[in-house]
């Protein structure tokens, strides 16, 4: 009985900590919220579109810059910015949104909002133009 108690909070526990740490792997970068979106962008924040040149000439959000993530160039890209100033950074879902936000943040900028997708950016108020 004592062994057969022991084993099931054994696995209890084993699953517990398991399925904590799984949840901990998740990424911990998350889109803003619309309000967050348009507080920085009433205050001056550029936009970016971090999605690439053929997605951005489907649609984009007006005035939005367009740094490919993906291109070998992006780090000379945004080495040319000001890292002090605020940038909303979006995408088509907000993954590479949030993976430009990581090398921008290496780079030493610090005022970074992530946007999300283009249909969040939509949401939040600003259309999509082409």
């Amino acid at each position: 009985m004592r062994s057969r108690l022991s084993s099931l909070l054994l696995a209890v526990g084993l699953t517990l900590g398991l399925s904590l740490g799984l949840a901990a792997c998740g990424s911990s970068e998350s889109t803003a919220g619309s309000s967050a979106v348009a507080d920085a962008i009433d205050g001056g924040a550029t936009i970016v579109d971090v999605r690439t040149p053929e997605e951005f000439a489907d649609g984009h959000v007006e005035g939005a810059v367009n740094i490919d993530v993906s291109a070998s160039t992006f780090a000379e890209e945004i080495a040319a910015l000001d890292p002090e100033a605020a940038y909303v950074v979006y995408c088509r879902s907000g993954s590479r949104a949030g993976a430009a936000i990581e090398q921008m943040t290496d780079a030493g900028f610090t005022d970074l909002v992530n946007g999300g997708g283009l249909g969040d950016m939509e949401d939040a108020g600003y259309p999509a133009t082409s």
